[in-house]
């Protein structure tokens, strides 16, 4: 769990989350585990959780087209998870990886409590868009 926190506080979504909080929501998250070249999601899957990366790395493409590459600490799947929307683009994994997911309800309950995690995920959708 320590580890956790410990990756969640080199996040931009949750720098600055107090510690404490992040401790509570450590049981929460799920491990995933990709092998090289299989999909998380595609896109116009419905999204209901987001992704932390912990290890590998992680291509977002819209078909042949790589939109972005993400690795450890990278946050994916933010705008779906914030508005139950389709998934805006594909996700696979380029090499073998390990992600946290954050359900949305756990998510939302943690935006409540936290308005830290509010700020932090407004940045992250900030800095896709610049």
């Amino acid at each position: 769990m320590i580890e956790r926190v410990f990756l969640l506080k080199q996040t931009d979504a949750f720098r600055e989350v107090p510690t404490s909080i992040l401790q509570s929501l450590a049981p929460h998250l799920e491990e995933v585990g990709l092998d090289a070249g299989e999909a998380l999601f595609r896109k116009g899957d419905l999204g209901h959780s987001m992704y932390v990366v912990v290890d590998g790395r992680i291509r977002v493409h819209d078909g042949d087209r790589t939109l972005a590459t993400l690795e450890r600490g990278a946050v994916l799947g933010e705008v779906s998870v914030l508005a139950s929307e389709e998934r805006m683009a594909s996700v696979t994994a380029e090499t073998g990886a390990q992600l946290l997911r954050l359900d949305q309800e756990v998510l939302y309950e943690l935006m409540g409590l936290s308005p830290e995690v509010s700020r932090g995920l407004i940045q992250v959708l900030l800095e896709r868009l610049g």
